[in-house]
């Protein structure tokens, strides 16, 4: 485990641009879990979509319309969300805010 990195500070990771218009950077990762942080303007929009990984989220600023499974929910900063592997989930920034994702595996196309 010599080569994996168990700390991160808020400057470390660039951010890098979604194909949705947003940002995103990541913040930790092993072959076997990912942490992302990303971040909206006010009403920017995760499109709808799906992948294998299981994804836990967690609001760290803002408020979040959270769609998964067809079923939505208003969420802001304290409140989480999962998206089990294979559902289709999305969210809109109702405010600008960062979402902190948790993927299992990772997602190896972030990297």
């Amino acid at each position: 485990m010599t080569d994996t990195r168990l700390f991160a500070h808020r400057t470390d990771g660039e951010w890098t641009a979604t194909p949705d218009g947003n940002r995103r950077r990541v913040v930790l990762h092993t072959d076997e879990l990912m942490m992302v942080e990303f971040a909206f303007e006010k009403g920017g929009v995760g499109v709808l979509h799906s992948h294998p990984h299981v994804q836990a989220s967690y609001v760290a600023e803002g408020r979040f319309e959270v769609t998964v499974d067809g079923k939505t929910e208003t969420l802001s900063a304290g409140g989480s969300f999962i998206a089990p592997s294979n559902v289709v989930h999305g969210v809109k920034a109702l405010e600008a805010g960062r979402l902190i994702d948790s993927f299992t595996p990772r997602r190896a196309d972030f990297l």
